[in-house]
């Protein structure tokens, strides 16, 4: 795994910018994923202002915005517009990638309509200087899926992110995953659970995701982005502290990179 660590709000649901910033140092993190959603530090109705001065407290601390982790889905209808403000919103606050998701998986209309948005995003991508990565989630679970939509979309301003979980739990094996990600990957995140059926989070390295082979095919491809710890606090509560999560994630990464 790459050295470059960063955490995800994911895993400190409504959490000030102080606070992230904290833990990010006390933890190793140059990097952070902001989840944007209602309620947390960079919301979709954020103003211009207002995302300028969220980036702007991030550089002044030393950490950089990897990922504005929205939750538009380029495979629903009428996602246009949202996927433009999110690219707008990640520009002015700094960040690298607007994370996207796929839509329903029983839509059979779903992997058209992700090539046809995700090239009229790509455009405003290009003009933004902010890449578009579409997630190894839902209707794309696998490697495999994300590949033949991003196929098709055919640009260097739309990538992968590859979630470890979801193309495991798909039955895809890191080595098929990794292959065909290849020429898109742009950001991974790191996360484990107990079971395929299972899915609450459990400390990085303590569950059954074959993280140690994520982490070889990364090293294979020669990876060095960033590596994001996705605690997922806001959909699991009871899940064990982030701080726990975080030198868990910390150790198993700087393992892997000896």
């Amino acid at each position: 795994m790459s050295g470059r660590l960063a955490l995800s709000t994911l895993g400190c649901p409504g959490a000030p910018v102080e606070q992230v910033i904290e833990l990010a140092r006390e933890h190793g993190c140059e990097g952070i994923e902001l989840r944007c959603a209602t309620g947390e530090i960079l919301p979709p109705a954020a103003a211009d202002a207002e995302a300028r001065t969220v980036g702007a407290r991030f550089a002044e601390a030393g950490i950089e915005i990897v990922c504005l982790a929205s939750y538009v889905q380029v495979g629903m209808p009428g996602e246009e517009a949202a996927l433009a403000r999110h690219l707008e919103l990640a520009r002015l606050a700094g960040a690298s990638f607007v994370r996207v998701f796929g839509g329903d998986p029983d839509d059979p209309g779903v992997a058209a309509r992700a090539v046809t948005t995700l090239r009229a995003g790509a455009e405003s991508a290009a003009r933004s200087g902010v890449r578009i990565l579409l997630e190894t989630h839902d209707a794309f679970l696998t490697g495999r899926a994300v590949a033949g939509v991003l196929n098709q979309v055919g640009s260097p301003h739309v990538g992968a992110l590859w979630d470890v979980v979801n193309p495991w739990r798909a039955g895809e094996p890191p080595a098929v995953t990794a292959e065909a990600l290849r020429p898109w990957l742009a950001h991974v995140q790191v996360k484990d659970v107990a079971s395929v059926t299972d899915l609450a989070p459990v400390l990085p390295g303590a569950g059954a995701v074959p993280l140690d082979a994520f982490a070889g095919e990364l090293a294979r491809l020669g990876y060095g982005g960033w590596t994001s710890l996705e605690w997922e606090a806001a959909w699991y509560p009871q899940a064990a502290p982030l701080y726990e999560a975080l030198s868990a994630f910390r150790s198993l990464t700087l393992e892997h990179i000896r």
